[in-house]
């Protein structure tokens, strides 16, 4: 069933009073094209001298990853011709795929998986690896053996457990030579500067890298494989992040040893703290390449932190201790890299979209190198974060960020609160930041408010907050997200019988859950959400084959602990309308998941609606379908919670809505 066809209306005149409208139905400057038309989203970085290289995810080239190249004179150009694309599907979330050294770029193929080269006088890529089933990651460059060292995961013979190795790939030839293996994971392999050493990280089912990591080097032996190995840090319940040797042949590290991530370094067989901080240094590991910090010529470290769940920039001196942070308008920083005297990064504000800028050491100023999309936001319709800290169960407190609907031509009714869209991110180890996002003022210029809630379990507080999902999915994470809810209506900034949730992946099981277990909530969208834990637990890739033993108990031993928690098993319940919207190839949760909950909802007469995308894995990434899932959205909000948007929208098929 459909709802009623939508009128647009006409356009405010500008100089007029805002107009008293319902929530919902405001006409937004930000339509669903907007998040796509021109946009991409940043991911890889590589600096080679004093030239930066990035990769970007175009939605509107299909979800291409274009590798793109700025000079140090500001020149910009693509370097990755079409049809090539940039990405990995090692651990299946991929990340780093490109590595530019000496000239040429590297890169792992998306369509075959093989590493392919490009050097600055060749005209189109030229393979390295053959052909097979490889996946490659997180390349470094080991100069003086003429080769390259990466993470390798074999799907020759098991595409359940894919053994994972360290391996250099020669670059004359691309044979393969595998240098480490027995770990289940590996990470990081980073060469020191005189090429005497290699490090790296490991780790092993049922441990996630947030979790438990160990760090070890070795040195080369004279034909280039390693010599005995040794651990140079991670106990139990330690997570290492990024190792990194300075120019000096110090190696470095960010442990959580002190509950937070903070920085450290080998010093004549000792580990010494750097500076210890209650804040992060580090972040969840969910794709390789993540930096955040490098190295400057003169001895000091440049670090983002995070605190609050806003991202900082500093220098430090790692001998004395000696810090200062920048001064920049930026709330949220990722992928540092230093070239000689100035600092490459992703960065976003609250009121401004996020970009790759250059932040000169020097004078401390930044100037923007490219944006995320030619959107530009009026400060007018501009919904800031406000962090909030609210109680939870337990007798604790957890932390979110609320947005206000903002919307410069449009006021809601006298006396009347707002819809309050609750946003879950994935995960679950992840977080939301405090930054602006078109996906979230596209929701507040049309009059919702929004909740973006780091729930326990999300990283960014330290390592206890983050621990307090263990054993305990489905359960904190639930009480957290209803807890803002109830929160924010309580205070009046929500309408309490307006309260919507939303999320994708993990988030997407923290809605269904939520759906089921509660009646808080008026309806929700799960994005490529998870209905039934055991199922994960049978059918997903290796990397999160193991995570659900520390979320939710071991398996099958606790199989009565994975019902009593997925949403499939308590329909009964479950009287709450829900939009499923989910990617056909998705191998992280495959479609299945949504139709379970498909066909039970319309079993039992609830609203219930199903919009399946072609050729889209774990997250949309095709401009067409991302438009597609926006608007199904609203359209399906607009019918349960009975409000007539402003957008012209093709309407979605709605199982079980009253007439």
């Amino acid at each position: 069933m459909f709802c009623a066809a939508f009128s647009a209306g006409a356009p405010r005149d500008a100089s007029a009073a805002p107009t008293v409208a319902p929530y919902g139905s405001w006409r937004s400057p930000i339509s669903p094209q907007m998040l796509v038309q021109g946009a991409v989203r940043f991911g890889d970085m590589s600096v080679d001298g004093n030239t930066l290289y990035w990769v970007e995810a175009r939605p509107e080239e299909q979800g291409r990853y274009v590798i793109v190249r700025r000079t140090r004179d500001g020149s910009i150009r693509d370097v990755l011709p079409s049809p090539y694309s940039a990405r990995t599907l090692c651990n299946e979330y991929g990340g780093g795929a490109l590595l530019a050294s000496g000239g040429t770029v590297y890169f792992s193929n998306y369509a075959d998986q093989r590493v392919w080269r490009i050097g600055p006088h060749d005209a189109a890529p030229q393979p390295l690896t053959p052909e097979g089933k490889l996946r490659f990651a997180d390349f470094v460059h080991d100069a003086s053996r003429h080769r390259l060292i990466a993470v390798c995961e074999d799907h020759t013979t098991s595409d359940d457990e894919p053994p994972n190795r360290i391996v250099a790939i020669d670059l004359s030839s691309g044979n393969i030579t595998t240098l480490v293996e027995g770990a289940d994971f590996y990470s990081n392999p980073r060469v020191s500067p005189d090429g005497s050493q290699l490090a790296w990280l490991a780790w092993n089912h049922p441990n996630m890298p947030w979790d438990d990591t160990e760090l070890f080097a070795a040195p080369f032996d004279d034909d280039g494989t390693l010599g005995s190995a040794r651990k140079v840090a991670g106990d139990l319940e330690e997570s290492i992040f990024q190792p990194a040797w300075s120019t000096d042949g110090t190696l470095h590290f960010v442990s959580d040893r002190s509950d937070w991530w903070n920085l450290y370094a080998e010093r004549d067989g000792e580990i010494v703290a750097l500076l210890g901080m209650e804040a992060e240094f580090g972040a969840p590991q969910w794709v390789f390449g993540i930096t955040t910090y490098d190295f400057v010529p003169d001895g000091r470290i440049v670090a983002r932190y995070s605190q609050g769940g806003t991202w900082r920039l500093m220098w430090l001196d790692p001998k004395s201790g000696k810090h200062e942070t920048f001064d920049l308008p930026y709330s949220h920083i990722s992928g540092v890299h230093v070239a000689e005297d100035r600092v490459f990064a992703a960065a976003g504000a609250p009121a401004a979209l996020d970009a790759l800028v250059e932040v000169d050491l020097a004078t401390g100023t930044s100037i923007t190198i490219r944006r995320s999309s030619p959107f530009e936001p009026d400060p007018e319709n501009t919904s800031p974060p406000e962090a909030i800290e609210f109680p939870t169960d337990g007798g604790t407190t957890a932390h979110a960020f609320y947005y206000p609907p903002v919307n410069r031509d449009y006021r809601g009714p006298a006396g009347e609160a707002p819809p309050l869209v609750v946003m879950v991110h994935g995960g679950p180890t992840s977080a939301s930041p405090a930054m602006f996002r078109l996906t979230t003022q596209f929701w507040t210029t049309r009059g919702f408010a929004v909740c973006d809630v780091n729930y326990g379990g999300s990283t960014g507080y330290g390592r206890a907050y983050r621990n307090r999902l263990r054993d305990a999915w489905g359960v904190v994470d639930v009480a957290d997200a209803t807890n803002a809810a109830r929160h924010l209506a309580s205070q009046g900034k929500a309408d309490a019988n307006m309260l919507v949730i939303r999320g994708g992946s993990a988030g997407g099981y923290t809605t269904l859950a939520c759906l089921a277990f509660n009646d808080v909530f008026r309806c929700g969208a799960s994005l490529f959400g998870i209905s039934d834990l055991a199922l994960m637990v049978r059918d997903t890739h290796k990397f999160e084959s193991r995570y659900l033993d520390r979320l939710i108990g071991l398996y099958p031993q606790d199989e009565a602990r994975y019902r009593a928690r997925s949403p499939i098993y308590h329909l009964d319940g479950f009287d709450r309308p829900v939009i499923l919207l989910q990617g056909l190839e998705d191998k992280i949760v495959p479609p299945n998941q949504a139709e379970l909950i498909l066909d039970s909802l319309k079993a039992r007469g609830v609203p219930v609606a199903y919009v399946p995308f072609e050729g889209e894995q774990h997250g949309f990434r095709k401009a067409e379908n991302i438009i597609r899932a926006y608007e199904a959205e609203l359209y399906f909000y607009s019918c349960i919670l009975g409000f007539t948007p402003a957008d012209e929208i093709e309407p979605v098929e709605i199982f079980n809505l009253p007439r």
